[in-house]
């Protein structure tokens, strides 16, 4: 009997007696509940941790994925895949769509650590900027509520990031058009800021560089959207590209739409590549050739890592990087120079 009392599992009673608090305030520190300092919330936290205290977390906790928005195909379908692997671990997924660093934002997060939120998912957010607003890590940090993000971690405190590799992306991107005889390879990319913007940048300018292409360099930043596409590739094509690498699917269509009024077929004057895979790019016309990020595999983990987190297991802090694929369909093809003879 006195073997299996040892192993009996340590009750918040004995957390309040040990911590020196009430049984509401550890309850409240559990609940992620305001009206706790963070110095004792980090004292019950603490020996949580040494008695070995297992937090719940079949009791049907939410948490809250935010999002840029769900018109974008990627980002509802992420939040689908994360949904679904939360959801055995009684775990419900709230999705909340803002643009990344706005006031929205902010008040979303408010609200779902005001209603008690287990968690949450920075989808492609504020994770993705350079320059954050303090408060959104600070609310996080002071509530001591578990969160990871995709796409991009938080510099300040110690967040957990699941990432694409777009620095290969950009890569595979280059190296793809480069085999089909393409040299004037340019690339309608993100915002200035935005991380996976400027990492495909950085990218496509290192494996130009290794081409012996760098002299060639073409990039015009725009907005990740249709418009932002056909923009940019404008200017880009003024400039004598013959390929486009469009940092989204978005921005790819825009790009396709941007060569047409200019009387070019794509692939046969201009080749285009998109980037996430979203769902519906294999029925374009032509289908996309695209970058697909593992979306599957990064819901999975990120799932993984916050079921982690709340049972109070040790979760490595950094950035894990997961690798994408070219999926090739019909909106690249070999170069043919289309200049007019001299």
């Amino acid at each position: 009997m006195g073997a299996a009392v040892e192993h009996e599992k340590v009750g918040i009673a004995e957390v309040a007696e040990r911590a020196g608090v009430s049984v509401a305030t550890v309850s409240r520190v559990l609940n992620r509940k305001t009206g706790v300092s963070q110095k004792t919330r980090q004292a019950v936290e603490r020996v949580m941790e040494e008695l070995g205290y297992e937090r719940g977390i079949t009791g049907g906790g939410i948490i809250g994925v935010i999002t840029p928005g769900l018109s974008i195909p990627i980002f509802g379908l992420l939040a689908e895949k994360i949904g679904l692997a939360l959801a055995p671990h009684g775990l419900r997924a709230v999705v909340c769509p803002a643009l990344p660093g706005g006031v929205q934002e902010r008040d979303f997060l408010k609200s779902l650590l005001d209603l008690g939120a287990s968690g949450i998912v920075f989808c492609s957010a504020s994770n993705t900027l350079d320059t954050v607003d303090p408060e959104v890590v600070q609310l996080l940090e002071s509530r001591a509520v578990p969160y990871v993000c995709i796409n991009g971690r938080f510099e300040e405190g110690r967040s957990v990031a699941y990432s694409t590799d777009d620095v290969y992306a950009a890569e595979l991107s280059v190296r793809h058009l480069h085999r089909l005889g393409h040299r004037r390879i340019a690339m309608a990319a993100g915002p200035v800021g935005n991380r996976p913007a400027d990492r495909r940048v950085e990218g496509y300018r290192a494996a130009m560089a290794a081409l012996g292409l760098g002299d060639n360099e073409l990039i015009v930043r725009q907005t990740y959207s249709v418009e932002g596409g056909q923009f940019a590739t404008e200017q880009l094509l003024d400039r004598g590209a013959t390929a486009v690498i469009a940092c989204s699917d978005q921005m790819a269509l825009g790009a396709i739409r941007a060569a047409r009024r200019q009387g070019l077929a794509v692939p046969e004057d201009v080749s285009v590549i998109g980037y996430d895979d979203g769902p519906l790019m294999e029925f374009t016309d032509p289908p996309l050739t695209t970058v697909r990020q593992p979306v599957d595999r990064l819901a999975t983990e990120v799932a993984r890592g916050l079921v982690g987190l709340l049972a109070g297991r040790q979760v490595p802090v950094g950035e894990l990087m997961f690798q994408p694929e070219v999926v090739v369909r019909g909106t690249t093809g070999p170069h043919h120079d289309r200049r007019p003879p001299t």
